[in-house]
């Protein structure tokens, strides 16, 4: 059994609310050059060229690359031969994000209710998904989301007989529904199966996938590559200004479920894709 000290998990999440607010990844910088080179709207290069800009500014002054540095959400790969020592692994999460986001001078967005919106004035609640996981090891995966793209999450209940059509279907209309408000270009999360909060956390945690990695099931690839033609022939193009390029990449998560439904969940991310990772 190995041990690891709560001291050790505050220090490595302070630091990731940080970089992962100010060092947009290679992975989506490649894209938004990619992108620019096939849109053929010279506003939308523009966006583009706009958008580059403000990343490069981010990582060189080390300040938030957005306003929204969003809500902390982690994923926890837990291995069972970990024990967590000297407190809660939970609150050591929670100290973490407060010590980052005030340190990092990143925007709290929280609030302690949802009806009294009073503003917690450290960003948390943190949002933390725990797998336990073999191994001795702990995985931390950081993904700061902004509440406008998140607003425009959407889940259905699919019938089995909706089918392969109907998925590609839905996820299309909500993207068109969507429009600009979740500061295309997006990259659309896809959770396909288990229950109603499953398929969610699927969607979420697909978003946290390398950009554009297609799925490792061809027929999942292939579903993906449809959507994501289909959503850029809509026209919402960068910014919502028009143009070829609406979405950067969709990228699906599936589980098996029961045999009445197809439980359908989409979560959009903005431009800025951001999540980082950290193995203990």
């Amino acid at each position: 059994m190995r041990e690891i000290h709560v001291r050790e998990i505050t220090e490595q999440v302070a630091q990731m609310c940080k970089e992962a607010n100010y060092f947009l990844g290679d992975d989506v910088l490649q894209a938004f050059r990619e992108a620019a080179a096939r849109e053929e709207s010279p506003v939308g290069k523009e966006v583009f060229a706009q958008l580059i800009t403000n990343a490069e500014i981010a990582r060189r002054e080390e300040v938030p690359m957005c306003q929204d540095t969003g809500t902390a959400v982690f994923f926890i790969e837990l291995g069972q031969d970990v024990h967590v020592v000297g407190g809660d692994l939970n609150e050591a999460i929670n100290e973490g994000v407060r010590r980052g986001y005030t340190e990092g001078y990143l925007r709290k967005s929280m609030v302690a209710d949802p009806l009294e919106r009073k503003n917690t004035g450290d960003n948390i609640p943190a949002i933390i998904h725990v797998e336990i996981v073999p191994g001795d090891k702990i995985k931390l995966t950081f993904a700061p989301k902004g509440g406008g793209s998140e607003n425009m999450s959407a889940l259905k209940m699919l019938k089995p007989s909706d089918g392969y059509e109907g998925v590609v279907n839905f996820v299309v209309e909500h993207c068109r529904k969507s429009g600009a408000n979740p500061c295309p270009p997006i990259v659309v999360g896809v959770g396909i199966g288990g229950n109603f909060e499953t398929c969610a956390y699927l969607a979420k945690k697909a978003l946290t996938r390398p950009l554009g990695k297609p799925h490792e099931n061809p027929r999942y690839a292939e579903m993906e590559r449809e959507i994501l033609e289909k959503i850029n022939k809509l026209g919402i193009g960068p910014q919502g200004f028009g143009g070829r390029v609406t979405a950067l990449a969709v990228h699906i998560e599936v589980m098996g479920c029961h045999i009445t439904g197809i439980p359908t969940a989409v979560n959009i991310n903005c431009h800025a894709c951001r999540h980082v990772e950290r193995i203990i």
